[in-house]
């Protein structure tokens, strides 16, 4: 099986295990999700399997969307609702809130928070976290597309819409609005809406796949890199690309594309054959994977 499930992950799963679901469900060995989301989090996940796998990284760069809670007034360990708490005051208002959104727009550093999957010196960060260990991290460049307040859910409680780059964590997020209001701030809730250009409408829940079958929600694997440009080619040059050969700019009508830019690549039928990438220095384009369906 190869090709692309769009799925709407629930909370209290692992992105591993809903791998490994997905696995056991399509008999598929390599199944790939693109973007790990925490066990309290919810929503989309796509999850690429067989020779689709091979897209995984292309998907990681892409922009993300979230909808979060966000409950200020405490501190906790873990920087959400899930941890020990640190430290509670009273909460600032709406008001005060939707003035300090605007700080965080735009490129922003990020500290990694320590109950994350990152690694020091081989080891998980939340693995130390849970020893009771913090160590030193790097603030990380980050850009947040946008931020807006969606609604009051209740007098210290509020729902945020945030459009970021990949690598940007919500719970530090979270905090970081909190501090900068001076009574502190936790996620409560997290649900990725949208990421590599599909919406959480897609998606499907995994009780449904269970009962129609994986087959009926599986989606072409040239769908998770529709946002990248199309090529066309001859039959000569699909059977010299399939064997890792390069093809000339000039052959294809490509006139100075930027170094390292990606294609999708097609051959005759409109059989999707893989990805491309740009050699500008040679003036060909190199394969950059192959998907043989």
């Amino acid at each position: 099986m190869v090709g692309l499930i769009l799925l709407d992950k629930p909370e209290g799963m692992t992105s591993f295990g809903a791998a490994a679901a997905l696995r056991r469900l399509t008999g598929e060995k390599r199944v790939g999700h693109t973007g790990t989301l925490d066990p309290m989090a919810t929503g989309l996940l796509p999850v690429l399997l067989g020779q689709a796998t091979r897209l995984v990284s292309l998907l990681m760069e892409t922009e993300k969307e979230y909808e979060a809670v966000l409950r200020l007034g405490m501190r906790t360990d873990t920087l959400d609702v899930t941890g020990r708490i640190l430290e509670t005051r009273p909460a600032a208002g709406r008001a005060e809130l939707e003035a300090v959104l605007p700080r965080f727009t735009g490129e922003i550093l990020q500290t990694p928070p320590m109950y994350s999957a990152l690694k020091k010196d081989g080891v998980r960060l939340y693995e130390l976290a849970r020893q009771g260990k913090e160590v030193e991290r790097k603030p990380r460049p980050v850009t947040i597309r946008e931020l807006e307040l969606l609604e009051a859910c209740g007098p210290d409680t509020y729902r945020l819409r945030v459009v970021c780059s990949k690598g940007t964590y919500i719970r530090t997020l979270c905090d970081d609005i909190g501090r900068e209001l001076g009574c502190g701030g936790v996620m409560a809730a997290l649900r990725r809406t949208a990421t590599g250009g599909f919406s959480i409408r897609e998606a499907v829940a995994l009780e449904q796949l269970e009962a129609d079958g994986p087959a009926a929600h599986l989606l072409p694997a040239d769908r998770a890199v529709a946002g990248y440009p199309a090529l066309q080619v001859s039959a000569a040059q699909a059977g010299r690309f399939l064997n890792g050969g390069q093809l000339d700019f000039a052959r294809l009508s490509l006139q100075n594309p930027a170094h390292g830019a990606l294609y999708r690549v097609y051959g005759p039928g409109n059989r999707f054959l893989g990805m491309g990438r740009a050699d500008g220095d040679k003036e060909q384009l190199a394969v950059q994977c192959i998907i043989q369906i």
